[in-house]
Protein backbone atom coordinates (compact mmCIF):
# COMPACT_ATOMS: atom_id res chain seq x y z
CA UNK A 1 0.00 0.00 0.00
CA UNK A 2 0.92 3.72 -0.33
CA UNK A 3 -0.19 6.49 1.51
CA UNK A 4 -0.95 9.70 -0.93
CA UNK A 5 -1.47 12.03 1.54
CA UNK A 6 0.07 14.65 -0.76
CA UNK A 7 2.45 16.27 2.26
CA UNK A 8 5.99 14.88 3.62
CA UNK A 9 4.58 11.98 5.27
CA UNK A 10 4.36 10.23 2.05
CA UNK A 11 5.65 6.30 2.09
CA UNK A 12 6.39 4.29 -1.20
CA UNK A 13 7.29 0.52 -1.49
CA UNK A 14 8.76 -1.50 -4.12
CA UNK A 15 6.97 -4.71 -3.03
CA UNK A 16 3.41 -4.00 -4.17
CA UNK A 17 1.57 -7.30 -5.41
CA UNK A 18 1.15 -7.88 -8.71
CA UNK A 19 -2.26 -8.23 -10.68
CA UNK A 20 -2.78 -10.05 -13.89
CA UNK A 21 -1.54 -8.20 -16.53
CA UNK A 22 -4.17 -6.57 -18.86
CA UNK A 23 -3.55 -5.02 -22.39
CA UNK A 24 -4.15 -1.44 -21.11
CA UNK A 25 -3.07 -0.61 -17.48
CA UNK A 26 -5.96 0.45 -15.59
CA UNK A 27 -6.46 2.25 -12.33
CA UNK A 28 -9.78 2.00 -9.76
CA UNK A 29 -10.47 5.10 -7.74
CA UNK A 30 -13.33 4.71 -5.63
CA UNK A 31 -14.34 5.89 -2.07
CA UNK A 32 -17.06 6.57 0.10
CA UNK A 33 -20.26 8.99 -0.18
CA UNK A 34 -18.73 12.42 -0.32
CA UNK A 35 -15.10 11.57 -0.17
CA UNK A 36 -13.78 13.41 -3.39
CA UNK A 37 -13.45 10.62 -6.19
CA UNK A 38 -14.93 12.48 -8.45
CA UNK A 39 -12.73 15.92 -7.52
CA UNK A 40 -9.67 12.92 -7.69
CA UNK A 41 -10.46 11.81 -10.98
CA UNK A 42 -10.79 15.40 -12.66
CA UNK A 43 -7.02 15.61 -11.68
CA UNK A 44 -6.13 12.40 -13.18
CA UNK A 45 -7.79 14.56 -16.28
CA UNK A 46 -5.93 17.05 -16.47
CA UNK A 47 -2.98 14.93 -16.71
CA UNK A 48 -4.13 13.17 -19.90
CA UNK A 49 -5.58 10.19 -18.31
CA UNK A 50 -8.94 9.38 -19.67
CA UNK A 51 -11.23 8.41 -16.81
CA UNK A 52 -14.15 6.10 -17.09
CA UNK A 53 -17.30 7.13 -14.72
CA UNK A 54 -18.74 3.80 -13.63
CA UNK A 55 -21.70 5.36 -11.83
CA UNK A 56 -22.40 7.08 -14.97
CA UNK A 57 -22.56 4.38 -17.12
CA UNK A 58 -24.58 2.39 -14.82
CA UNK A 59 -27.36 5.02 -14.52
CA UNK A 60 -27.26 4.97 -18.41
CA UNK A 61 -28.12 1.49 -18.63
CA UNK A 62 -30.63 1.47 -16.10
CA UNK A 63 -32.78 4.07 -18.23
CA UNK A 64 -32.16 2.64 -21.63
CA UNK A 65 -31.25 -1.55 -20.92
CA UNK A 66 -34.90 -2.93 -21.26
CA UNK A 67 -33.99 -6.24 -19.98
CA UNK A 68 -32.24 -4.28 -16.62
CA UNK A 69 -35.36 -2.12 -16.61
CA UNK A 70 -37.57 -5.64 -16.63
CA UNK A 71 -35.69 -6.59 -13.63
CA UNK A 72 -35.35 -3.88 -11.73
CA UNK A 73 -39.22 -3.36 -11.70
CA UNK A 74 -39.71 -7.36 -10.64
CA UNK A 75 -37.23 -6.88 -7.47
CA UNK A 76 -38.75 -3.44 -6.41
CA UNK A 77 -41.90 -4.92 -6.95
CA UNK A 78 -43.47 -1.80 -8.49
CA UNK A 79 -42.99 -0.31 -12.11
CA UNK A 80 -40.35 2.51 -11.67
CA UNK A 81 -40.46 3.60 -14.19
CA UNK A 82 -43.85 5.56 -15.20
CA UNK A 83 -42.56 8.87 -16.19
CA UNK A 84 -40.53 7.29 -18.73
CA UNK A 85 -37.29 7.19 -16.50
CA UNK A 86 -35.89 5.64 -13.59
CA UNK A 87 -37.61 6.99 -10.31
CA UNK A 88 -34.04 7.37 -8.87
CA UNK A 89 -35.59 8.28 -5.38
CA UNK A 90 -38.19 5.37 -5.12
CA UNK A 91 -35.27 2.90 -6.25
CA UNK A 92 -32.84 4.71 -3.17
CA UNK A 93 -35.76 4.03 -0.61
CA UNK A 94 -36.18 0.72 -1.16
CA UNK A 95 -32.61 -0.35 -1.46
CA UNK A 96 -31.04 1.55 1.19
CA UNK A 97 -33.50 -0.61 3.69
CA UNK A 98 -32.79 -3.33 2.47
CA UNK A 99 -29.56 -4.79 1.66
CA UNK A 100 -30.32 -7.43 -0.32
CA UNK A 101 -32.26 -6.42 -3.00
CA UNK A 102 -29.56 -3.56 -3.15
CA UNK A 103 -27.37 -6.43 -3.65
CA UNK A 104 -29.27 -7.57 -6.20
CA UNK A 105 -29.45 -4.90 -8.31
CA UNK A 106 -25.69 -3.90 -8.31
CA UNK A 107 -25.02 -7.86 -9.84
CA UNK A 108 -27.62 -6.73 -12.32
CA UNK A 109 -26.24 -3.58 -13.69
CA UNK A 110 -22.44 -3.37 -13.00
CA UNK A 111 -21.26 -6.72 -14.94
CA UNK A 112 -22.67 -5.04 -17.62
CA UNK A 113 -20.59 -1.83 -16.41
CA UNK A 114 -17.32 -3.42 -16.29
CA UNK A 115 -17.64 -4.77 -19.85
CA UNK A 116 -18.70 -1.99 -21.30
CA UNK A 117 -15.23 -0.58 -19.73
CA UNK A 118 -13.02 -3.28 -20.96
CA UNK A 119 -14.16 -2.11 -24.03
CA UNK A 120 -13.87 1.46 -23.76
CA UNK A 121 -10.42 1.22 -22.37
CA UNK A 122 -9.06 -0.18 -25.75
CA UNK A 123 -9.72 2.39 -27.48
CA UNK A 124 -8.26 5.56 -25.22
CA UNK A 125 -4.84 7.06 -26.27
CA UNK A 126 -4.03 7.68 -22.79
CA UNK A 127 -1.44 5.16 -21.34
CA UNK A 128 -3.38 4.31 -18.88
CA UNK A 129 -7.27 4.62 -17.55
CA UNK A 130 -8.95 5.06 -14.63
CA UNK A 131 -12.34 3.81 -13.51
CA UNK A 132 -14.45 5.55 -11.28
CA UNK A 133 -16.84 3.48 -9.37
CA UNK A 134 -18.41 3.76 -5.97
CA UNK A 135 -18.26 0.28 -5.11
CA UNK A 136 -15.13 -1.25 -6.53
CA UNK A 137 -14.49 -3.53 -4.05
CA UNK A 138 -18.13 -5.18 -3.41
CA UNK A 139 -18.98 -5.80 -7.53
CA UNK A 140 -14.92 -7.62 -7.05
CA UNK A 141 -14.14 -5.83 -10.45
CA UNK A 142 -10.75 -4.16 -8.53
CA UNK A 143 -9.77 -7.78 -8.86
CA UNK A 144 -9.69 -7.32 -12.19
CA UNK A 145 -7.92 -4.13 -12.20
CA UNK A 146 -4.16 -3.18 -12.42
CA UNK A 147 -4.19 -0.83 -9.32
CA UNK A 148 -6.72 0.33 -7.02
CA UNK A 149 -7.15 4.25 -5.17
CA UNK A 150 -9.49 4.62 -2.24
CA UNK A 151 -10.07 8.05 -1.28
CA UNK A 152 -10.93 9.24 2.30
CA UNK A 153 -11.84 12.04 3.84
CA UNK A 154 -13.67 12.63 7.89
CA UNK A 155 -17.17 11.89 8.48
CA UNK A 156 -18.56 15.15 9.24
CA UNK A 157 -16.97 16.43 5.93
CA UNK A 158 -18.38 13.94 3.65
CA UNK A 159 -22.00 14.37 5.38
CA UNK A 160 -21.37 18.60 4.94
CA UNK A 161 -20.35 17.55 0.79
CA UNK A 162 -23.18 15.37 0.44
CA UNK A 163 -26.18 17.92 2.06
CA UNK A 164 -25.10 20.97 0.32
CA UNK A 165 -24.70 18.75 -3.07
CA UNK A 166 -27.62 16.51 -3.39
CA UNK A 167 -30.39 18.00 -0.97
CA UNK A 168 -30.37 15.05 1.47
CA UNK A 169 -30.93 15.51 4.96
CA UNK A 170 -28.14 14.63 7.75
CA UNK A 171 -29.99 11.35 8.66
CA UNK A 172 -30.30 10.44 4.80
CA UNK A 173 -26.71 11.08 4.17
CA UNK A 174 -25.51 9.04 7.48
CA UNK A 175 -27.98 6.12 6.11
CA UNK A 176 -25.97 5.84 3.01
CA UNK A 177 -22.75 6.22 4.23
CA UNK A 178 -23.92 3.25 7.18
CA UNK A 179 -24.74 1.28 3.86
CA UNK A 180 -21.26 1.22 2.49
CA UNK A 181 -18.24 -0.54 2.71
CA UNK A 182 -16.26 1.50 5.35
CA UNK A 183 -13.45 3.05 5.19
CA UNK A 184 -11.20 0.88 7.16
CA UNK A 185 -11.73 -2.18 5.01
CA UNK A 186 -11.24 -0.23 1.34
CA UNK A 187 -8.07 0.73 2.79
CA UNK A 188 -7.31 -2.35 3.22
CA UNK A 189 -8.00 -3.72 -0.06
CA UNK A 190 -6.30 -0.73 -1.59
CA UNK A 191 -3.22 -0.16 -3.19
CA UNK A 192 -2.76 3.55 -2.73
CA UNK A 193 -5.07 6.09 -0.09
CA UNK A 194 -5.42 9.76 -0.88
CA UNK A 195 -6.54 11.66 2.12
CA UNK A 196 -8.99 14.67 0.97
CA UNK A 197 -9.75 16.83 3.66
CA UNK A 198 -9.79 20.32 3.68
CA UNK A 199 -6.21 20.26 5.31
CA UNK A 200 -5.14 18.09 2.73
CA UNK A 201 -3.36 18.48 -1.00
CA UNK A 202 -4.72 16.10 -3.27
CA UNK A 203 -2.80 17.52 -6.25
CA UNK A 204 0.64 16.33 -5.04
CA UNK A 205 -0.68 13.05 -4.03
CA UNK A 206 -2.13 12.53 -7.60
CA UNK A 207 0.81 13.28 -9.07
CA UNK A 208 3.06 10.97 -6.95
CA UNK A 209 0.68 8.06 -8.34
CA UNK A 210 0.46 9.33 -11.86
CA UNK A 211 4.15 9.00 -11.47
CA UNK A 212 4.46 5.62 -10.42
CA UNK A 213 1.59 4.12 -12.68
CA UNK A 214 4.09 5.78 -15.67
CA UNK A 215 7.15 3.97 -14.23
CA UNK A 216 5.65 0.48 -13.50
CA UNK A 217 4.15 0.35 -17.15
CA UNK A 218 7.55 1.72 -18.70
CA UNK A 219 9.31 -1.36 -16.40
CA UNK A 220 6.15 -3.74 -17.72
CA UNK A 221 6.80 -3.09 -21.22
Amino acid sequence: MILASGKDDYHGTDCLMEKESHSKFSLGVTGGIGSGKTSVCKFFSVLGVAVFSADIRAKEIMDHDHSIIKEINYLAGKDLYTSGSLDRAALAAIIFNNPEILGKVNSLVHPVVFDYFEKWKEEQASPYVVMEAAILFETGNANRLDRTVTVIAPEEERINRVILRNRLTREQVIGRIRNQMNDETRIKLSDYIIFNSENDMIIPAVLKIHEEILYNIKMRD
